[in-house]
């Protein structure tokens, strides 16, 4: 496969480039100590149609598709990744669900606003007890005949955009109903923020990402219509899954942006600062530290753009966006250290890019599928099965 870009997607990676450098990081900083969404950013994504990048114009998207997003998301992401995990989740988790499950009355009910990054949606699927077992869900949802209403009860946790003043609504996963064996049957429904009973708990306090919006949720008989059903009764684990594989390709490519964005700031240091009489990047150590860095960053690349065109051919891809995850959060955790180190004292200061790039690697090898599941869908995908 060819994974040059095309005329038209190099335009868009210059475009995000420019503005991740001259919007996202003289601000960004601010906002990560702060531990506060950035809002302005965020409008900006939006009016640069970020959000509707794999969209049909009909909706109001850009007619683009996953390619374009994780073109988008690797350049945010080599700047900030909270920024771009807000981009990430917004698409991959929170519009992309009603584009490929709901009906028309849903998608143009809330695409085009999604699209525009007017609201961000959010996606409700882990639970306090549940972790990578996403299929142990216990929040339930029962259908009220008097009312033709979902009565929902439960909470989730990890959920990310769902507590921004522009959230607007969250899928959510709950059983409504059993099998015959006796196994759950489990359902996607669409709960608008403010719903009455619905609670958003305060921010959580992380390690890293601190510019993102991460939230605990929780339902005490939330009532929402029997039409906010998103696609078929008992299929929205099926549904989600579906949702994971794809996501799993934008956070690879959001993992290679963080890779290349610590490449490109050990490669500035290491010009800059000077010891014993000439600069860091003259010694050998150095030079092959960061030669190692940039082999990792471009075949992580590779791996991210070759799931995404399989995605976009409408070929297999589970196997390849599951290896380009493993690969690519690999990767952004070994730069992030070999960047830390290389700055030495200054990779500790949080006002470096590198610190912040450090704090944020590690949940890449954990969200959207840890790297134990990752491994565990490519041993299936070859054959190898328990």
């Amino acid at each position: 496969m060819d994974h040059r870009l095309s005329p038209e997607l190099e335009e868009l990676r210059r475009t995000v480039e420019e503005f991740a450098h001259d919007v996202v990081a003289p601000k960004i900083g601010d906002f990560y100590e702060r531990h506060e969404f950035p809002y302005e950013i965020v409008r900006e994504m939006g009016r640069m149609g970020l959000f509707g990048l794999p969209f049909p114009e009909e909706y109001g998207g850009m007619g683009g598709d996953y390619l374009a997003l994780g073109i988008a998301l690797e350049e945010l992401a080599r700047v900030d990744s909270s920024v771009a995990i807000t981009l990430e989740a917004g698409v991959s988790l929170g519009a992309m669900p009603i584009h490929l499950f709901g009906t028309e009355e849903q998608k143009q009910e809330w695409l085009p606003r999604l699209c525009a990054g007017e609201i961000l949606g959010a996606f409700g699927l882990t639970e306090p007890d549940g972790g990578s077992d996403a299929g142990a869900t216990r929040t339930t949802a029962r259908l009220d005949p008097a009312t033709d209403e979902w009565v929902i009860n439960g909470s989730k946790c990890f959920i990310t955009n769902s507590g921004t003043d522009i959230t607007g609504l969250v899928t959510v996963t709950a059983v409504t109903g059993r099998k015959p064996d006796g196994k759950p049957l489990i359902s996607a429904i669409i709960v608008p923020s403010g719903a009455p009973g619905f609670t958003v708990a305060a921010p959580y306090s992380k390690v890293g990402w601190n510019a993102s919006d991460t939230r605990e949720l929780s339902f005490a008989d939330v009532r929402v219509p029997a039409a906010n059903l998103l696609g078929e009764e008992g299929r929205g684990y099926a549904q989600f899954l579906r949702i994971l594989d794809e996501g799993r390709i934008a956070i690879a490519a959001l993992a290679t942006g963080l890779a290349q964005g610590c490449v490109d700031e050990s490669v500035k240091y290491a010009k800059e600062r000077h010891a014993f009489g000439r600069p860091i990047g003259a010694n050998q150590a150095i030079q092959f530290k960061v030669a190692d860095m940039e082999m990792k960053a471009h075949t992580a690349r590779l791996a991210w753009r070759d799931a995404a065109s399989r995605l976009v051919s409408g070929e297999p891809f589970k196997k390849e966006a599951a290896l380009a995850k493993l690969y690519s959060s690999t990767v952004a955790v070994d730069n992030a250290r070999d960047a830390t180190q290389i700055h030495g004292g200054y990779g500790f200061m949080n006002e470096y890019p590198v610190a912040r790039m450090w704090r944020d690697s590690k949940i890449l090898e954990i969200g959207e599928g840890t790297s134990e599941v990752q491994r565990m869908l490519i041993a299936r995908e070859l054959g190898l099965v328990s």
